[in-house]
């Protein structure tokens, strides 16, 4: 019953995204040609949220669906690991017209192809979990 809640939460994030054009191809690309506001409005509001969020819980010591605190981890700061993996996420995005979100919704629209995608968005990260402990991070 637990999981219930998660795909159906799923479900509803597939249907906003859809709804909202943050799946389609042609305002994926044009964000990436400067052409439109659209999908920067939706990353910005989302990131307006999120920070609304996390103070939120933060203030008011957040429990997790377990009652359990929610705590967050300092991360070191570093330029040059999030330069690149915001490179490397930029590019897999710019060619296939698909962050982790959409590709799913997409999938679920019938778009075939992004099993392909999908799989290759697996093999990165597999790749990643074995290479991360030689990284630098």
């Amino acid at each position: 019953m637990r999981q219930l809640k998660f795909i159906l939460s799923g479900i509803v994030f597939g249907i906003i995204l859809t709804k909202s054009e943050a799946v389609s191809w042609f305002r994926i690309q044009e964000m990436f040609r400067f052409d439109s506001f659209h999908m920067y409005g939706i990353i910005g509001s989302a990131i307006v949220i999120g920070i609304i969020g996390i103070q939120l819980i933060k203030r008011k010591n957040g429990l997790d669906i377990d009652k359990n605190p929610i705590q967050f981890d300092s991360k070191e700061r570093s330029v040059t690991r999030y330069l690149a993996g915001g490179i490397i996420f930029g590019l897999g995005w710019a060619m296939t017209g698909a962050c982790p979100g959409p590709m799913f919704s997409l999938l679920g629209q019938g778009f075939w192809s992004m099993i392909i995608v999908i799989s290759g968005a697996v093999l990165g990260t597999f790749i990643y979990g074995v290479l991360r402990p030689k990284l630098p991070h």
